[in-house]
């Protein structure tokens, strides 16, 4: 009897049957990773809610001669302080986790070889890892963005800051998840490129600190031209896009020379 090509070869005729999605089984790795990022939104976005449901209005009524009793942890300037440097720098954990768990711990450990002997290519290992992390990270930031604008935004009259401070612009718009964006490819980047866990950790996070502190300097000759926040804020969020199109592209760049 002769057998068909699909009888001989069903794993190379069939090669996804029998296995679970790219995404299912990233989602399943990296369950603790998603289970404390998402306990770090609501938890930012419920101090947030903290700050305009109880503490702006409770600071409203302190009037000369009345009584306003706080702690370290219940007065609302370092509540919103300790929040917005929270938020503003964010990314650079995101980058450390991207370079380490996400890339560089399965090239160390050899499991990305075997995915890509298992069906799926190089770059659809790549782009599904990316794909994967990206989305929940984007809901996050997009979340906590809106809460904070709104909360800072109404109420400015008991906060002590101002929206040329670091630690407002950045999470106060889409700055924030473009940001977060750029760390994760920066991440990707790093573990790509140094192929091992712990150098890829502290590569993407130095990196990402370093654009975290000194983009900055690119944004505020902007300041000139563009008058108020929005506009100097959507022209900073275009910077860090673009940064995060050159690392995704230096990414699959490096990972194509790797599995040549």
């Amino acid at each position: 009897m002769t057998l068909s090509p699909a009888t001989a070869h069903p794993a190379t005729a069939h090669p996804a049957a029998g296995r679970p999605a790219i995404g299912r089984t990233l989602l399943r790795l990296h369950r603790p990773a998603l289970l404390v990022w998402t306990a770090f939104v609501v938890v930012g976005a419920g101090g947030l809610l903290w700050i305009h449901c109880s503490a702006a209005p409770r600071d409203r009524s302190c009037v000369p001669g009345g009584w306003c009793v706080y702690t370290a942890f219940t007065d609302t300037g370092n509540v919103m302080n300790l929040l917005d440097r929270a938020l503003s720098y964010a990314p650079c954990a995101v980058a450390a986790w991207a370079g380490a768990a996400l890339i560089g711990r399965e090239l160390e450990s050899g499991t990305a070889a075997l995915a890509w002997t298992q069906g799926a290519t190089p770059v659809r290992w790549l782009t599904a890892k990316l794909a994967t992390a990206a989305l929940p990270l984007l809901a996050g930031t997009a979340v906590l963005a809106l809460v904070y604008n709104t909360v800072w935004s109404a109420d400015q009259d008991v906060l002590v800051t101002h929206w040329a401070w670091d630690r407002v612009f950045v999470p106060r718009g889409p700055l924030l998840p473009a940001l977060t964006l750029c760390a994760l490819a920066t991440g990707a980047l790093a573990g790509l490129a140094l192929r091992r866990t712990l150098p890829a950790l502290a590569a993407a996070c130095a990196a990402t600190l370093a654009v975290r502190l000194y983009l900055r300097e690119l944004w505020l000759p902007l300041r000139g031209p563009l008058h108020g926040f929005w506009p100097l804020h959507l022209a900073a969020t275009g910077m860090a896009l673009a940064l995060t199109a050159l690392a995704t592209t230096a990414a699959y760049a490096v990972l194509r020379r790797r599995s040549a």
